[in-house]
C-alpha cells in the first residue's frame, strides 16, 4: 500500500512557543494516523498561563523563559525578596532596590540602556481603610513599599496608574533595546467602578514603546480578606497578574530559551 502526500501528517511549528504540533487534518481513507513530534519531545511539564500558588514559584519560571542567565536584572521594588526565594544564587546579576532604601522607581540611578531586565511589583491597590486593609496584613507584609506613601499627585486608583505609567517611562530609559520588563499588578474595584488595571497598564506601556509579550495569572490559594458588606455587587479578586513586555527596538525579543 502506498501513501500519498495527502495521507501524511504534517507538523506545524509555532514561531512563538517553539512547540511542534500535529495538524488536525483527517486522512482521506478515514484511518487513524500515527501522531509524531519533531524538534522536541512530548511533555506535560510546561509553564501555563494560569498558576495556583505563590509568586515565588511562578517567578523563576518566567525568568527561565524570558531572561538569559547572566543578565543584569534590576528589581526596583525588591522588598523582602520573595520573588527570588527559588532563583538559584548567581544565575543573574541582581540589582535590588526599593523605596524604603531611598531609591524611587521613577528616578533610577542607572544609565541609559544599562539594564537587561527590570522587575516591578509596587503596591497595586489603594488602601481602602477600615477592616478590609487590616485583613490583608499577612498578604501585604511581603511588600515593604506598602508602608510608604506612593508619592503621587493623583488619588485612589488614578494614583496607582500614575505610579505604573511614570515608572514605565523611567524603565524604558534604563533598559537596553529589546530588554525585558516584568510587571506585577492586580485589577480592583474603586469607587464602585470596575478597573481592569492590567489592561490599562498594557495600553499605557504600548504608548511608551513597550511590546506586550506574555501574561500570567496568579490565583491565591487562601481566601482574600473581606470587609463588612451588606450586598456583594462585584466578584472579590483572588488573582493577580505578571505582565511581560520587551522594549521595542527590533522585531522580536532578544533571547529565547535553548531547546
Amino acid at each position: 500500500m502506498t501513501t500519498s502526500k495527502s495521507d501524511k501528517l504534517f507538523i506545524t511549528q509555532s514561531p512563538v512557543d517553539g512547540i511542534s504540533m500535529p495538524s488536525t487534518a483527517v486522512s482521506p481513507n478515514g484511518g487513524r494516523r500515527k501522531r509524531t513530534v519533531v524538534n522536541g519531545e512530548a511533555s506535560n511539564d510546561l509553564t501555563l498561563s494560569a498558576h495556583v500558588g505563590g509568586n515565588e514559584t511562578l517567578f523563576p519560571k518566567i525568568l527561565d523563559m524570558y531572561v538569559a542567565p547572566g543578565s543584569v536584572v534590576a528589581d526596583i521594588t525588591y522588598g523582602k525578596g520573595v520573588f527570588w526565594r527559588n532563583v538559584p544564587d548567581g544565575r543573574y546579576k541582581l540589582l535590588a532596590t526599593d523605596l524604603s532604601a531611598g531609591i524611587d522607581c521613577r528616578n533610577l540611578t542607572y544609565d541609559d540602556g544599562e539594564i537587561d531586565c527590570v522587575v516591578f511589583d509596587p503596591p497595586y491597590m489603594h488602601s481602602p481603610g477600615g477592616s478590609a486593609h487590616v485583613s490583608h496584613v499577612a498578604f501585604e507584609s511581603y511588600y515593604r513599599n506598602n508602608s510608604i506613601r506612593n508619592r503621587t499627585g493623583a488619588k485612589y486608583h488614578e494614583a496607582v496608574l500614575e505610579l505604573y505609567e511614570e515608572t514605565g517611562e523611567e524603565v524604558y530609559r534604563v533598559l537596553r533595546d529589546r530588554g525585558v520588563f516584568i510587571v506585577k499588578c492586580q485589577d480592583e474595584v474603586c469607587a464602585n467602578r470596575q478597573r481592569l488595571t492590567h489592561v490599562e497598564i498594557i495600553l499605557a506601556y504600548q504608548k511608551t514603546g513597550f511590546t506586550a509579550e506574555d501574561l500570567f495569572v496568579v490565583v491565591r490559594q487562601n481566601r482574600p480578606g473581606v470587609s463588612r458588606v451588606v450586598r456583594q455587587v462585584h466578584a472579590r479578586k483572588n488573582h493577580s497578574y505578571f505582565l511581560v513586555f520587551w522594549k521595542s527596538g527590533g522585531t522580536s525579543r532578544i533571547w529565547v530559551p535553548p531547546e
